[in-house]
């Protein structure tokens, strides 16, 4: 089974990452949050103008139970549910309060089978398509094509005492902020930027389903 190399982007050096500990409020709940990209764990860094560190595991995954959210049997709509369940934000209409509901009655998934949580990360610039889809603003189409947007990748999350008995640390990089939250500021940026183009670019089409069709569609 493959060892896969792991970074965690941290103002600190962390060693020994720590089960039940951290942020419940991070996209997937509580958990140690991973990536497999050296520049993405570099920009995770320095989010606020400060060095950091990009620290580096190598992770056993062997025996360990996976739940991707972007491959099947889960989709888009368990990736959305699952933000939605643990990141708060303000219901802005009432079509996005029924919309959440919806999401976690009908495409909620339960993290706690699972070992090791992965899908796409949902900072700023991200979280606000998805907040549009809420909203009807963009359709289902448009916002799986505005995930890949920006190069933001995917994170690793561990969720698991197993998991992280399977971690093992390796190394930590002094990250200099003066050069990665500059890089994150204009991927930030660069997302949106595409994102208007690519709306403006498509449209719609016949087929696209709106946050509106799926309600109706579980009502």
């Amino acid at each position: 089974m493959p060892l896969l190399e792991l970074y965690h982007g941290s103002r600190h050096v962390v060693d020994r990452p720590l089960h039940g500990f951290g942020n419940p409020r991070n996209d997937y709940g509580l958990g140690f949050y991973c990536t497999r990209s050296h520049d993405l764990a570099c920009e995770w860094a320095c989010p606020d103008k400060v060095d950091g560190y990009a620290n580096r595991y190598r992770l056993d995954s062997d025996g360990l139970a996976i739940c991707d959210l972007e491959s099947e049997p889960f989709g888009t709509l368990n990736w959305l549910a699952v933000l939605v369940r643990n990141r708060g934000f303000n219901e802005t209409t009432p079509l996005m309060t029924k919309m959440k509901q919806a999401l976690l009655e009908h495409y909620n998934v339960d993290l706690g089978a699972f070992d090791i949580v992965t899908g796409y990360r949902a900072d700023d610039s991200y979280f606000s398509f998805a907040r549009a889809f809420l909203d009807n603003r963009i359709s289902l189409r448009q916002l799986e094509g505005a995930m890949r947007l920006g190069g933001l990748g995917r994170q690793v999350v561990l969720k698991s005492e197993k998991a992280f008995e399977a971690l093992t640390f390796c190394e930590a990089e002094s990250v200099r902020a003066e050069t990665w939250h500059a890089r994150r500021v204009r991927r930030d940026r660069a997302a949106r930027e595409a994102f208007k183009a690519m709306t403006a670019r498509y449209g719609f089409s016949e087929d696209d389903v709106f946050a509106l069709d799926i309600l109706r569609s579980v009502i």
